[in-house]
C-alpha cells in the first residue's frame, strides 16, 4: 500500500504526542482491557506489561475483564499476586458476551495446580471475586481521578466494555457522561481486532460482540491503533523459549498456562502481545512498526471490519519481515526475563 511510513514518534505525533509527553509522565497511566482464558497470548501480554511496570515505563491502573466467569478473576490474582502486584485494581463484566465454557483450556488448569503437599501452587491475595466491581464502573472512577489526556488503553479482548463506557452516564464518579470522560482523559486506544489484509475475515474479538465493535469504531472520540489478526499471526511465540528460557521461574504462572493451553510443542500467534508492545514502545525509535495512513474502520453485521484510508483518525500496524524478527526478539526478551518479585 502506497504512502505507508515508519511507525516513529514523528509518524504518530497526532496519536503519540498526547499519549504520553515523557517531560509530564514518567509512568503514563495504561488500562489492560483482556477476555484472559480464551487464548494464552493474554496471560504473555499481560506478563510483559507487568515488566514494563518493574522498569517504570507505565503504571498499570486497572485490568477489565470483558470475559465472564469466576476463573479469570482469580487467574488475575495469582498471576498479580506472583509478579508483585497484587493490588492493582480488577473490574469484571455481567451479562456480557457469550465466552462459551469457563477457562476449560488454561486459567483452570493453572488454578486447580497442587503443590507437592497438597497446597495451591500458586499464592492469591483475594478470597473473593464475586464483589469485585463492574469493568464500566472501574473504568469511570479511573478516568475520573486521571489528569487530562493521560490514559492509554490496551484493549485485546471483546469490545463489550468499551461500548458500555461510551454509554454510560453521570455517576459518583464524574459528572461527565462516558463519552466525555473518554474524550477528555483517554489519549490514545490500542485495540488487536479485525484482519484488514482480508476484509472476509471475521475475527474473534469483533465477532463475539459485533455491535460493540461497531459502536467503539464508529463513536470512539480520539484516536485508534489496530494490531490486526494478521500481524500477531506472522509472528509466534516459540515453544523451545518455553522449554529452555525458565530455569530460573521454578512454578511460573505464565509458563504454566503456555503448556496448558495447546499440547506442546506448538508455537503461538502474539496478537496480543504486539497490541502491548505498540502501545507502550510507540516513541522506540528502532521501528518495531510501521504504521498506516489514518482512515475510518466499518465493522459490517457480518463482523468482518473494513479500513478505509481517509477522513478519521484509525490507523493500523504492520510489520515488514525484518521488524517481525524484531518484534519476536523484543516479545522474547520481556517475557522471559526475571520480573522484580522474582530477584528479591
Amino acid at each position: 500500500m502506497k504512502h505507508i511510513v515508519s511507525f516513529t514518534l514523528a509518524v504518530l505525533l497526532p496519536v503519540a504526542a498526547a499519549i504520553v509527553s515523557c517531560n509530564s509522565f514518567r509512568e503514563p497511566e495504561m488500562i489492560f482491557d483482556t477476555d484472559m482464558g480464551n487464548d494464552v497470548d493474554d496471560a504473555l501480554a499481560l506478563d510483559m506489561l507487568y515488566k514494563y511496570m518493574d522498569a517504570g515505563k507505565i503504571s498499570l491502573a486497572a485490568i477489565m475483564l470483558s470475559k465472564e466467569g469466576p476463573a479469570a478473576p482469580e487467574f488475575l490474582d495469582v498471576m498479580g499476586t506472583w509478579y508483585g502486584y497484587p493490588d492493582i485494581p480488577v473490574g469484571i463484566i455481567r451479562d456480557g458476551a457469550d465466552c462459551g465454557p469457563d477457562s476449560l483450556n488454561y486459567t483452570r488448569k493453572v488454578l486447580d495446580m497442587k503443590a507437592p503437599d497438597g497446597s495451591p501452587l500458586f499464592a492469591r491475595s483475594r478470597s473473593c471475586y464475586e464483589d469485585l466491581p463492574e469493568s464500566v464502573d472501574l473504568y469511570r472512577q479511573v478516568l475520573s481521578r486521571a489528569a487530562n489526556k493521560s490514559v492509554t488503553i490496551v484493549s485485546v479482548g471483546f469490545f463489550t466494555n468499551l461500548a458500555r463506557l461510551l454509554e454510560s452516564a453521570p455517576d459518583r464518579h464524574s459528572r461527565l457522561t462516558g463519552r466525555e470522560l473518554v474524550a477528555r482523559k483517554v489519549a490514545g486506544l490500542f485495540v488487536m481486532a479485525g484482519n484488514v489484509a482480508d476484509t472476509t475475515f471475521a475475527e474473534y474479538n469483533i465477532v463475539k460482540d459485533i455491535p460493540s465493535a461497531a459502536k467503539v469504531f464508529a463513536e470512539w472520540p480520539g484516536p485508534i491503533v489496530i494490531s490486526p489478526f494478521e500481524l500477531g499471526a506472522g509472528i509466534k511465540y516459540p515453544a523451545s523459549s518455553i522449554e529452555n528460557d525458565f530455569q530460573w521461574a521454578g512454578s511460573h504462572p505464565a509458563v504454566e498456562a503456555y503448556r496448558s493451553f495447546l499440547e506442546m510443542p506448538y508455537d503461538r500467534e502474539t496478537w496480543d502481545l504486539t497490541a502491548v508492545l505498540a502501545a507502550v514502545e510507540k516513541e522506540d525509535t528502532t521501528g518495531y512498526f510501521t504504521l498506516s495512513p489514518e482512515g475510518s474502520v466499518t465493522v459490517t453485521d457480518g463482523g468482518t471490519m473494513i479500513f478505509k484510508e481517509g477522513e478519521g483518525n484509525r490507523r493500523y500496524l504492520y510489520a515488514t519481515p525484518e521488524q517481525e524478527e524484531k518484534i519476536r526478539a523484543r516479545l522474547m526478551s520481556l517475557v522471559t526475563c526475571p520480573p522484580a518479585s522474582r530477584n528479591q
